[in-house]
């Protein structure tokens, strides 16, 4: 086994990449990260937009990318009610163009995905099924 070009190797069990791939391979945090790249965007736009995010999960996520530096948090503490406001931190902005192609990779390949599904679970499930007329003999 070669070393890693990196200090760090995704590959290894104990590696803290780790848990930084794991947090980028969140469909929450990605499209999270993916809605930022227009700017800043306040809390309430970002829970309208993301459909289907609660905001609990909303606000998990946002802390976790925070703590990774990846999204900085902004309070506005003179606005009724106080208004907080996201953006991505230049190292969150290195993650633009990857995020962009993977997010938008499902909505452009959908149609192929959904037709391999459709002929995975049809051959499955003609496996489970046996045909019309055969008899099934089972063990006891």
């Amino acid at each position: 086994m070669t070393a890693p070009p990196y200090a760090y190797d995704i590959y290894a069990e104990d590696c803290p990449t780790r848990q930084v791939l794991g947090r980028l391979a969140d469909k929450w945090a990605l499209l999270i990260l993916d809605r930022l790249q227009g700017g800043p965007m306040r809390f309430s736009v970002l829970k309208r937009e993301i459909q289907r995010i609660t905001q609990k999960v909303l606000t998990q996520t946002l802390r976790k990318l925070e703590r990774d530096g990846l999204v900085s948090r902004t309070v506005f503490a003179d606005s009724v009610p106080v208004a907080v406001e996201y953006a991505l931190t230049p190292l969150g902005d290195t993650l633009t163009a990857s995020i962009a192609s993977f997010t938008h990779w499902a909505e452009h390949h959908m149609d192929a995905v959904l037709a391999a599904q459709a002929a995975f679970d049809a051959a499955s499930q003609a496996v489970r099924e046996p045909a019309a007329g055969s008899t099934v003999h089972r063990l006891r």
